[in-house]
């Protein structure tokens, strides 16, 4: 259990564990690893459990079948979701074999949901994944955990981290200077020399 905002921050919690801190506070527990982030986050920062809700509504009960979907189905409030149904639906509708859901896809309809839109469609998110517009979407919370969870594998995948100690602190440390930069939001060897003086004190 984080007993403040900034271990909080530099400690690496799997999504199990995200729900097992948010169910011992009494708060949100289901969600996005980034949504039970929030919920953590607000709570450490003051805010009572009893004022922190859940960003998203429950979804319907009832998920929609195949001959339900079509273009002008709601992403929100309607009952879709990206199951086999729709997996189906998409791979009629795009003339495949096999369909694969996209992370975009998955950016989209978090969005629409956490601000409740309920006007926005299936042809609309065709639309924006054909006509894909990062500045527009914005970088959401999921897509920097993304980030966060990439940039942390690939720093335990180099050899030359191994001989520092408290290794996820380093990548920690490295991936808030690479985060506040103008730099790709991505692991490399090379930050290692880069920072060598901010994570010398750290060497075995």
């Amino acid at each position: 259990m984080p007993k403040s905002i900034t271990e909080f921050e530099h400690t690496y919690y799997y999504k199990t564990d995200l729900v097992k801190i948010c169910k011992s506070l009494s708060l949100p527990a289901s969600g996005t690893k980034a949504e039970l982030n929030s919920y953590i986050t607000a709570y450490l920062n003051g805010t009572p459990a009893t004022q922190i809700k859940p960003k998203r509504k429950q979804k319907s009960r009832r998920s929609l079948t195949y001959q339900e979907i079509n273009l002008d189905t709601k992403l929100v409030g309607s009952g879709f979701s990206f199951n086999n149904e729709a997996r189906r639906w998409f791979a009629d509708y795009f003339g495949v074999k096999n369909f694969s859901f996209k992370k975009k896809m998955a950016i989209i309809k978090r969005k629409a949901e956490a601000e409740n839109d309920t006007k926005i469609t299936i042809r609309d998110l065709i639309y924006r994944i054909e006509h894909w517009n990062q500045e527009e979407i914005g970088v959401v919370p999921e897509e920097q955990t993304y980030q966060w969870n990439n940039f942390v594998h690939d720093f335990f995948e180099d050899p030359a981290t191994e001989k520092y100690q408290n290794r996820l602190k380093i990548a920690a440390v490295l991936w808030k200077l690479v985060r506040e930069s103008s730099n790709n939001k991505i692991y490399s060897h090379g930050l290692l020399r880069q920072y060598e003086k901010e994570i010398r004190s750290y060497k075995k």
